[in-house]
C-alpha cells in the first residue's frame, strides 16, 4: 500500500511533467525572441524609461498573444509533426496533450493576452495583437504554408510585428519608425528560415510543404538567401537614416549585414550541408545582436552617441 507521501511526490511529478507539456506548445524560444524585439521597440518609443503598466502588460500580453499562436499551429501541424524529424517530439504527436487540450489552452492564453491588453494597455496595441495572432495562426498555418512556396515571405508579417506592437504599447500610434523595425524582421525572416529548410528539404518534402528549396531547388534558394541578405543590410540602415539611431548602431548593423552576407555566399558556393544551419544559427544570433545595438544605442549618454 502506498502511503499518502508517495502519492503527493506522484501527483506533483505528474503536474510538472503536465506543465512541460503545455509549455512544449508555446515554442518558448521563439516566444522569447518576439517578445525581446517588442521590449526594444518600447524603449525606442520613448526618449526615457517606458511606463511601468504599459511595459509590463505590453510585455505580457504579446508575449501570451504569440504562445497561443504557437499553441494553435502545433494543433494544426499536427500530423505533418508526427512525420518530421524536428518535430515529431512535440507534445501532440508523441501523445503527451490531447488536440482538445492544446485548443482550451490556446483559446485561454489567447483571451488573458486579449484582455491584458485592452484593459492595462490599449485598444490599438490589442487589436494589432489579434490580427497578428489570427494572420500566423489561421492563415498562414492553414493555408499560406501548404499554398506557395512564398509563404515564409508573406507570412513573415506575423513575426516582424512584435516591435510595432511594442511601440504602439507605448505611444497608443503607428509611427514611421515602428514600421521601419517591422520592415527589418519581415526582410530578416525569409533568409532565416530558407537557410533551415534548405537543411530540412527532404522531410518538407516527405509532407508536401511547398517550401523554396523543395518547389524550386536548393541553389535557387540559395540565390534568394544572398539577395535578401543584401536588401537587409539596406533596410538596417533606415534607423539611422531616420534619426532613430546614431552612428555605434550603425557601425554594428553593417558589420552584421557583412557577417551575413558572408554566410549567404559560402552556402551559394559550397556543397557543404552543414553551412546551412550554421547560417540558419547566425541569423538567429544577427537578430539579437541588431535589436541590441538598437538598445544600446537609445541609451548612449549625447557625448558618445555620435549621431
Amino acid at each position: 500500500m502506498e502511503t499518502p507521501s508517495v502519492n503527493m511526490n506522484s501527483s506533483q511529478s505528474q503536474f510538472i511533467q503536465q506543465c512541460h507539456n503545455y509549455l512544449g506548445l508555446c515554442k518558448l524560444k521563439v516566444v522569447a525572441l518576439l517578445v525581446f524585439t517588442a521590449m526594444v521597440g518600447m524603449f525606442l518609443a520613448v526618449p526615457g524609461w517606458p511606463p511601468l503598466q504599459e511595459f509590463v502588460c505590453g510585455l505580457l500580453g504579446i508575449g501570451l498573444a504569440a504562445a497561443s499562436a504557437a499553441a494553435i499551429n502545433h494543433i494544426v501541424d499536427e500530423k505533418i509533426d508526427e512525420k518530421m524529424g524536428r518535430t515529431k517530439n512535440r507534445p501532440l504527436p508523441e501523445g503527451r496533450v490531447t488536440i482538445k487540450q492544446a485548443l482550451v489552452f490556446a483559446i485561454v492564453l489567447g483571451t488573458i493576452a486579449m484582455a491584458i491588453l485592452l484593459i492595462w494597455v490599449n485598444v490599438l496595441t490589442a487589436v494589432l495583437t489579434f490580427v497578428s495572432l489570427m494572420f500566423y495562426a489561421v492563415f498562414y498555418t492553414m493555408y499560406l504554408k501548404r499554398a506557395t512556396p512564398q509563404n515564409i515571405v508573406i507570412g513573415g508579417a506575423a513575426g516582424a510585428a512584435p516591435p510595432l506592437l511594442g511601440w504602439t504599447a507605448l505611444t497608443g500610434e503607428i509611427q514611421l519608425d515602428a514600421l521601419i523595425l517591422f520592415w527589418i524582421i519581415f526582410i530578416w525572416t525569409p533568409p532565416h528560415f530558407w537557410a533551415l529548410a534548405i537543411h530540412r528539404r527532404d522531410e518538407y518534402a516527405k509532407v508536401d510543404i511547398p517550401m523554396l528549396p523543395v518547389t524550386n531547388g536548393v541553389q535557387h534558394t540559395r540565390v534568394n538567401i544572398l539577395y535578401y541578405t543584401i536588401l537587409l543590410l539596406h533596410a538596417t540602415l533606415l534607423p539611422f537614416i531616420s534619426g532613430m539611431s546614431g552612428l555605434f548602431y550603425l557601425a554594428g548593423a553593417i558589420v552584421l549585414g557583412l557577417i551575413f552576407i558572408w554566410y549567404a555566399i559560402i552556402m551559394f558556393k559550397s556543397t557543404d550541408q552543414k553551412i546551412n544551419i550554421k547560417a540558419f544559427g547566425f541569423s538567429i544570433i544577427y537578430l539579437m545582436a541588431l535589436f541590441a545595438f538598437l538598445l544600446i544605442d537609445h541609451y548612449l549618454p549625447p557625448y558618445l552617441w555620435l549621431g
